[in-house]
C-alpha cells in the first residue's frame, strides 16, 4: 500500500526524529571509516554507494532502524478504505501523528500545497522566543478547497512563524459520472474555485482572533514546468485593517501527476481576466437593478427610508456582497441530527462584535462562513446566516430576518414558515424558539390580544439564498407583521433571477465556496475527565487557603451526571426529562438529617481557572465551595458535550451534603 503524499512530510519528520535518537549519523560515520580503511588496505577500487549499503546491512544498522519503525495504524480493512473513498469531505487534524489511509486514487488529479514558512509578521517583531514548555500565542492555518478542509499544527507567533505544512488537495471534475476521472488541463483551467486560506491566532487563554482571510488562485501551477512552482502571497488584515499587510507566506504548488503538456501562462491570464470581466458585469447589472428596486420601494412610503432593508453587506475583507450570498443550503451529514440540534450548535459559537480601533458607532462586519467557523465566534449576522443555512439543509423554509430588538438595537435572527402558515422565530445566540402570534389591530378593544414572547421589535427585510423581501406594511412592528410573502402589498420581492445571477453557487468567481462542517475535535470523555480533575484540584486548593479540609463523595459526584445530561438535552430539544430520577437518586444518597446543595453552570470553553473564577462570583456556588459544618462531603461533576468544529457545551455542577445542626 502506497503512502498518501499528504503524509510524506509528517513521516519524514517521524523518521528523522527516530534516526537522531539512535545516533544513526555516528554509526554511519563509523561504518564508512571502517569500510574505507578496509578498501585502502586491500588496494581495492573506490567505494561505491552499493558497497556502502552492503556494509550497513552486514553491520545490522538497517535492521536496527526498521525494527523500531512500526506503523501499526496502516493496517486498515477494505471496508474502511471503501468508506473513505466514498467521501469527498476530509478534515486532517495535524496534531495527531498516527498514520491513516486516505482517499488517494491513481485516476484522479491532485495538487500539493506546501507552506514553507512565513515572514514579515511585523506585529510580532518584538516577541521573544518561547522557552521550552512555555505557553505562548500560536498561529493556525486553515484551508478549504472544493469540499476539503485542512488545518495546520499550531506554531508560536513570531515575525517569521515556522509554518511548515503540506496539504494534498484533490482536483475533481464536476460533471455527472466524471468524479472518478482524472481532470485534464482544460478542465482544471475552468475550475475557478480558489483555495480559501484563513489564518487564526490563538492567545494563551484560548481566545481566537481572525488575522487574515486569503483566496489563492492555484491555477498558475498549470503553466509551471514539471508541474511545480513557488509563490509568495501577501496576507492582508481584516475589517478596518483590510488594506494593511499582516505578513507573507511562502508556498510551493505541485501537481500530481504532472501534466504531459503545460498550458501557456498567457492562456491562464486570459481565462482569469475573462472570469473577472464576467463577474464584474453580473455585479454591475445587479447593482443597477438593486438601485432601481430601492427607488421603487422608497416611492411606496417616504418612511421606508428609515427601515432596515439591507441589500449589501461587507465581509471580513471589506468586499461588498449581496446579503443573499451569505446563505447556502448546508447539510451537516451525520454531524447534526435535527434542526434543533443545529440551533444548539450555532448557539455554542461565541458572540463577538467586529473589533474596531477607537470608539464610535458599532462596526458591522459579516464574515464568510469559513472564517466564522475557523474563528468559532462572530456577531449576530454570522450566527443567523449559518443557522439559516443549516435549517435550509434540513428542508425547512428558512429566512434571515433583519430588524431591531429592545432599545432599538439592530439585530439579526432566523425565522421558518410552516406548511400550515405558522411562523417560528429562532434566536441564533440562545437556540430559543418563539411561535409568532400576530396582533389584529382592527379587533375590538375588549378582545384579548396575544402578548409577544419574543424580544424582537421591528422587521425591515427577510432573505435566504434565493429570495429577498422587504417589509412594506404600514407598520414594521413584528407583532403586527403578516408573513404572507405572496402578497405584494405587504412584501416587495426582488427578482429571483436577479438574485440568482450573483448569489447562486458558481454564478460568479468572487463568491467564497461553502465549506463543509468538520467532525468534533474534542473527545468528550477524555475532556470531561481532565476538566473534572482540574476543578477538583482548584476547589481543594481554595478550601485549603481557607483552612478547610476537603472530603470527596465520589458516589454523589457520579449521580450528578444525570442532571447535567438532562440540562443539555433540554437545551437541544426544549423538553425537560429525567429530573424525577435524579431527585430520587439524590434523596437516597443523602442521609436523614443531612442537607444537599447543588449548583450547575454552563460554559462554552474548557479553561478550568476561568470557569472556577466565574463560579466563585456566584453566591450560591461560593456557599457550596466554602461549606463549613459537620460531616461535610463535596462533589463536582463535569460533562463536555462535543459538537461539530471545535464547539462544545461544558456543564459543571458543584454539590455538597452536610449534617444539619439546629
Amino acid at each position: 500500500m502506497s503512502l498518501p503524499p499528504e503524509k510524506a512530510t509528517e513521516l519524514k519528520q517521524i523518521i528523522h526524529d527516530h534516526l537522531i535518537k539512535m545516533d544513526i549519523h555516528g554509526k554511519i560515520r563509523d561504518v564508512l571509516a571502517e569500510t574505507v580503511r578496509g578498501n585502502g588496505h586491500h588496494g581495492q577500487r573506490s567505494l561505491s554507494e552499493e558497497d556502502f549499503i552492503h556494509a550497513l546491512q552486514r553491520r545490522g544498522i538497517v535492521d536496527d532502524v526498521m525494527k523500531d519503525l512500526n506503523f501499526t495504524n496502516l493496517d486498515v480493512s477494505h471496508t474502511e478504505v471503501d468508506a473513505v473513498n466514498k467521501s469527498a469531505t476530509r478534515f486532517v487534524d495535524k496534531n495527531v501523528t498516527q498514520l491513516k489511509t486516505t482517499n488517494i486514487s491513481p485516476l484522479r488529479r491532485y495538487f500539493y500545497l506546501q507552506v514553507l514558512g512565513g515572514k514579515a509578521f511585523l506585529e510580532h517583531l518584538q516577541e521573544p522566543e518561547p522557552l521550552p514548555g512555555q505557553v505562548c500565542s500560536t498561529f493556525t492555518l486553515h484551508l478549504h478547497f472544493r469540499n476539503q478542509r485542512f488545518r495546520s499544527k499550531p506554531v508560536p507567533c513570531a515575525c517569521e512563524p515556522d509554518l511548515q505544512e503540506g496539504f494534498l488537495l484533490e482536483v475533481h471534475r464536476d460533471g455527472p459520472g466524471d468524479a472518478s476521472k482524472m481532470a485534464d488541463a482544460t478542465t482544471m483551467l475552468s475550475i475557478c474555485d480558489p483555495v480559501h486560506m484563513v489564518l487564526i491566532k490563538t492567545d494563551t487563554s484560548g481566545d481566537t482572533t481572525l488575522i487574515s482571510s486569503y483566496f489563492l488562485d492555484w491555477r498558475r501551477v498549470l503553466s509551471a514546468p514539471n508541474g511545480k512552482t513557488n509563490v509568495s502571497v501577501e496576507l492582508l488584515g481584516v475589517g478596518s485593517e483590510c488594506k494593511v499587510a499582516v505578513g507573507v507566506l511562502n508556498l510551493k504548488l505541485e501537481l500530481y501527476p504532472p501534466l504531459t503538456e503545460t498550458l501557456s501562462s498567457d492562456v491562464i491570464t486570459t481565462q482569469q481576466s475573462l472570469e473577472r470581466q464576467k463577474t464584474a458585469e453580473k455585479e454591475r447589472l445587479f447593482l443597477v437593478y438593486a438601485k432601481q428596486w430601492w427607488q421603487e420601494f422608497l416611492e411606496i412610503r417616504p418612511s421606508h427610508q428609515s427601515k432596515l432593508v439591507k441589500i449589501f453587506a461587507q465581509d471580513e475583507n471589506g468586499v461588498n456582497r449581496p446579503v443573499c450570498s451569505y446563505v447556502r443550503v448546508l447539510r451537516a451529514g451525520r454531524l447534526l441530527e435535527s434542526p434543533r440540534q443545529a440551533a444548539r450548535f450555532v448557539s455554542l459559537l461565541a458572540q463577538e462584535r467586529a473589533p474596531v480601533v477607537g470608539g464610535g458607532v458599532r462596526q458591522e462586519q459579516w464574515c464568510s462562513m469559513m472564517a466564522f467557523l475557523c474563528r468559532n465566534k462572530g456577531d449576530c449576522e454570522d450566527h443567523a446566516t449559518l443557522l439559516c443555512s443549516l435549517l435550509l439543509g434540513f428542508g425547512l423554509d428558512a429566512y434571515v430576518c433583519v430588524g431591531t430588538k429592545a432599545k432599538n438595537i439592530p439585530h439579526t435572527w432566523v425565522m421558518t414558515c410552516g406548511t400550515d402558515g405558522s411562523i417560528t422565530f429562532w434566536e441564533s445566540f440562545t437556540a430559543h424558539r418563539y411561535v409568532h402570534r400576530p396582533i389584529d389591530p382592527d379587533a375590538p378593544p375588549m378582545v384579548p390580544q396575544p402578548k409577544p414572547t419574543h424580544p424582537y421589535r421591528t422587521l425591515g427585510c427577510v432573505f435566504n439564498h434565493k429570495t429577498f423581501l422587504a417589509n412594506c406594511q404600514p407598520s414594521d412592528a413584528v407583532e403586527l407583521c403578516v408573513f404572507n410573502f405572496t402578497d405584494g402589498s405587504r412584501w416587495k420581492a426582488m427578482s429571483e433571477e436577479a438574485v440568482r445571477s450573483v448569489c447562486a453557487p458558481g454564478s460568479t468567481s468572487s463568491l467564497p465556496p461553502t465549506p463543509p462542517l468538520c467532525s468534533p475535535s474534542v473527545v468528550p470523555n477524555e475532556a470531561s475527565n481532565q476538566l473534572e480533575l482540574e476543578m477538583r484540584y482548584l476547589l481543594a486548593e481554595h478550601r485549603k487557603d481557607l483552612g478547610l479540609a476537603t472530603v470527596w463523595d465520589d458516589h454523589l459526584s457520579y449521580l450528578l451526571s444525570a442532571a447535567l445530561s438532562a440540562y443539555e438535552l433540554e437545551r437541544c430539544t426544549g423538553v425537560s426529562c429525567g429530573n424525577e430520577e435524579f431527585q430520587d437518586a439524590v434523596r437516597r444518597a443523602v442521609p436523614d438529617g443531612h442537607t444537599f446543595k447543588g449548583f450547575p453552570i454552563h460554559f462554552l470553553h474548557r479553561n478550568a481557572r476561568r470557569a472556577f473564577a466565574t463560579c466563585l462570583r456566584s453566591q450560591f456556588c461560593e456557599e457550596i465551595v466554602c461549606c463549613r459544618g459537620d460531616h461535610v462531603r463535596l462533589a463536582v461533576r463535569v460533562r463536555v458535550f462535543a459538537y461539530p468544529e471545535s464547539a462544545c457545551a461544558v456543564w459543571i455542577m458543584f454539590a455538597c451534603k452536610y449534617r444539619s445542626v439546629l
